[in-house]
């Protein structure tokens, strides 16, 4: 049982988010991002009906992904990453001006994606993505558990708090991100920007770990560049 985020209208205005994917990490947010009151928007690669089981118990709108992000103040996309290449052309583009987008994906190219060439040739990541779709974005929740991520949120000052770190540019879309993470009970950490981000990618010290934010810091800091074997498809 997590325990209760403090989630008042009068500290927490409501935010339209669009979701592009409602797996395990995409479907999770949508009912804990329902939970805090927010408007939320959701799609999969199939068709609105195919969501109606979610969006019935979560009071979510599903939604076809050309449509997710029309008018949102939040962007996430939430996808495997070989999948990324058959999002629409522009499919963020109707955001509001300076929304956010928040990519999930993590790149496994033995267990599922295959290789991708840009990514295996030294490119970043999320980096990747961003030029994949055409606008920048945060990399957030890549890390976690979806099951943590449903159940272990804590108010912020509790104690053993997990930390999520947070890469992507400074400024107003970092601050709402943050603002974000924090509403769903963990700690957000500044993890630099989207070059920075292979410091949370697999195979690095802090991913998949719960740790506290001195802990992930620490362990941002130790990461390599270097793409181990496990997680290249050229080795």
């Amino acid at each position: 049982m997590r325990d209760k985020v403090d989630t008042t209208s009068s500290r927490r205005p409501t935010v339209r988010i669009g979701i592009i994917g409602a797996g395990l990490i995409g479907g999770t947010l949508t009912r804990r991002l329902r939970e805090l009151g927010h408007d939320v928007y959701v799609a999969n690669s199939r068709s609105p009906e195919t969501l109606a089981e979610l969006a019935t118990e979560t009071g979510a709108k599903a939604v076809w992904a050309r449509d997710a992000a029309t008018d949102a103040d939040l962007v996430v996309i939430s996808i495997p990453q070989k999948n990324v290449p058959d999002l629409a052309p522009g499919i963020v583009d109707a955001r509001k001006p300076g929304a956010p987008v928040i990519e999930t994906n993590n790149y496994y190219p033995q267990q599922r994606d295959g290789e991708i060439a840009g990514i295996e040739d030294g490119q970043v990541e999320s980096a990747w993505v961003a030029e994949t779709i055409g606008a920048p974005v945060f990399k957030v929740f890549n890390g976690i558990w979806w099951k943590h991520l449903l159940e272990n949120g804590k108010p912020s000052g509790a104690a053993n708090r997990i930390a999520l770190p947070i890469a992507g540019d400074d400024g107003a879309g970092r601050d709402l991100v943050h603002d974000v993470v924090d509403q769903l009970g963990f700690e957000p950490v500044h993890a630099g920007p989207i070059s920075e981000s292979w410091r949370q990618q697999p195979g690095t010290p802090v991913y998949g770990k719960d740790f506290d934010a001195e802990k992930t810091v620490k362990a941002l800091t130790e990461a390599s560049p270097e793409r181990t074997p496990e997680w290249s498809a050229r080795a």
